[in-house]
């Protein structure tokens, strides 16, 4: 049986979609951490041309919020053609996915997250009335579209791509049990439900119960957010640390902290 993390070595469960998965990958067992990779979901383009073209020309502000939304974006309606006055993204990543699309004045905050980006100055006073418009993907947060439009914008979302989630074996907490995984990374409350799924409905066998129980009490949970963990720990996960961002070098940089001594 799997002992705590703080005694063994961590062996690192990454759910993160296929690209980024293998980039923390790399990143951690550069610094000697075991990792496994399972993506739980890929990305497929979801807005068509005509409706993209709509939503990033002539609008005052446009906002992004993840890599994956800049990437698809474009391939619907080509960077090169937006129209807008100011362009923000929610953080370094998805910042730098614009810059290679030769989009440069992008602003960011420094807390990578939507509240972070409404702290701004130049969406805290200056949206009334302007039109902006959101890139994403299918759902999420409502949290910065509706404080926007509080704030008296003309908020619009644009969900350029969408999540298919994969179908995993029926036993594949089992699998990843017996991979002696003891550290889950989790980037979006998506992926902590989709885990919780997975793992925390086992069914009343007793030796279903007994993997529940360490998935909840003895497996080390690293969060993007304190959102996240909050959540976490109202899914009953015991074991949860906050990271201080979702970027491979903050996530590797926690969990080089948490790493216990090779003896």
């Amino acid at each position: 049986m799997l002992t705590t993390t703080n005694q063994t070595p961590l062996r690192v469960l990454i759910t993160r979609p296929e690209q980024k998965a293998q980039q923390l990958a790399l990143s951690l067992n550069q610094q000697g951490i075991a990792c496994v990779n399972q993506p739980l979901f890929d990305y497929q383009a979801l807005a068509n041309h005509s409706t993209s073209k709509a939503l990033l020309t002539d609008i005052d502000i446009l906002i992004f919020v993840s890599v994956a939304a800049v990437e698809f974006a474009d391939a619907n309606y080509s960077a090169n053609l937006w129209k807008f006055e100011h362009i923000f993204a929610v953080g370094s990543a998805t910042k730098k996915a614009l810059q290679l699309l030769g989009v440069n004045n992008v602003m960011i905050p420094n807390q990578e997250n939507s509240e972070g980006l409404l702290a701004l100055p130049a969406l805290t006073q200056q949206v009334d009335g302007k039109k902006i418009t959101i890139i994403r993907g299918d759902g999420g947060r409502e949290y910065l579209a509706n404080t926007l439009s509080s704030r008296g914008a003309n908020v619009a979302y644009l969900e350029s791509y969408q999540r298919v989630w994969r179908v995993l074996a029926k036993d594949i907490s089992k699998q990843w049990h017996q991979q002696q995984i003891n550290c889950i990374v989790v980037t979006s409350n998506a992926i902590l439900a989709k885990l919780a799924q997975l793992v925390l409905s086992q069914g009343e066998q007793s030796e279903s119960q007994k993997l529940v129980d360490y998935w909840r009490t003895q497996c080390l949970w690293v969060t993007a957010s304190k959102r996240i963990a909050d959540k976490a720990k109202q899914l009953g996960l015991s074991e949860v640390t906050i990271s201080a961002g979702a970027s491979d070098q903050v996530l590797t940089e926690t969990l080089q902290a948490l790493q216990a001594p090779q003896s």
